[in-house]
């Protein structure tokens, strides 16, 4: 299932052709465009304090903003927790998750834009789902700047879906240890193209920068038992059958390094993630192009 919030319910416009993926990061917008004969481009820019006008125009005359856009919210304008799922009918349910989750939060309810996709049931038949809240005000906004270019905004998501989207459906599960350029490492746990798993690791925004003297540090032993207690948790917890791989999308310089040492601390295969054909060259920017393959995912509104 999907988290994907269709924002274009509110603003009705004429189906485009092409796409454009747009992550925003910290400080940065990071476009990439596929035109409708799949030629593919890519940029970036930044802004200041929420402000994309400029950007926008700037890039208005460059590319071609008129496709169906997808936009990944950064993790700092998304909020994501578990909890159990409320036992109402299906169409209350996001009703009622914001007073479920208002404890949780740092938002208000009725400034609170919820969508959920399903965690697993856990002993005892508990089920949980997967709680995903923005800023409905700053959301208004992101979409009326957007607007003002005529951009046809398909899907509003967040990283831990834009990245699932580049993976192939597989029976066997995976762990991908993935990062945009100076955000937060996400680990994630995918299996038959779906979400199974997400856990976000503070503090290691700037592993880009690290020497592999200092990974060696305790960078790389703290990411390693951050792996170890997610797979626990996805085999012991969720009940599913062993991860098969752990593969990593860091876009740095010492990416091979990183990945050779975290196979040092597993009995599992650690390789370099595989992108899409035509996108190996474009690892800095595998958020934005795993947008742009949205379409191909199978989700569901809420």
């Amino acid at each position: 299932m999907s988290i994907i919030t269709r924002i274009n319910q509110l603003f009705s416009s004429p189906e485009p052709t092409g796409s454009l993926g747009v992550c925003l990061q910290q400080q940065t917008l990071t476009f990439c465009t596929v035109d409708e004969s799949q030629s593919v481009e890519f940029h970036r820019s930044n802004f200041v304090d929420n402000q994309y006008s400029h950007v926008l125009s700037e890039f208005k005359d460059k590319i071609n903003l008129m496709g169906q856009c997808h936009i990944v919210l950064s993790a700092k304008q998304n909020q994501l927790v578990q909890v159990d799922k409320p036992k109402v009918p299906d169409n209350e349910i996001n009703a009622a998750l914001k007073w479920q989750i208002k404890d949780l939060v740092s938002i208000a309810p009725e400034d609170m834009i919820v969508d959920y996709y399903d965690g697993p049931t856990m002993a005892g038949g508990v089920e949980k789902i997967n709680v995903v809240c923005a800023t409905k005000s700053e959301l208004v906004t992101l979409v009326e700047e957007f607007n003002k270019e005529h951009c046809n905004i398909k899907t509003i998501t967040v990283e831990e879906f834009a990245f699932t989207s580049l993976c192939p459906i597989e029976d066997e599960a995976r762990l991908i240890v993935c990062q945009q350029p100076n955000e937060e490492v996400l680990l994630i746990i995918v299996k038959n193209g779906e979400l199974y798993f997400q856990r976000r690791l503070r503090g290691m925004a700037t592993i880009a920068m690290k020497s592999e003297d200092e990974l060696s540090m305790g960078i790389i032993d703290s990411l390693s038992l951050e792996i170890q207690r997610s797979t626990d948790y996805f085999e012991r917890q969720q009940k599913q059958a062993p991860i098969r791989s752990i593969e990593v999308l860091v876009p740095m310089a010492n990416e091979a390094f990183l990945a050779r040492k975290l196979a040092e601390n597993t009995n599992v295969a650690v390789n370099l993630f595989n992108m899409p054909e035509g996108f190996s060259e474009y690892r800095e920017y595998a958020a934005c192009v795993g947008a742009t393959m949205l379409n191909n995912m199978g989700d569901s509104d809420s």
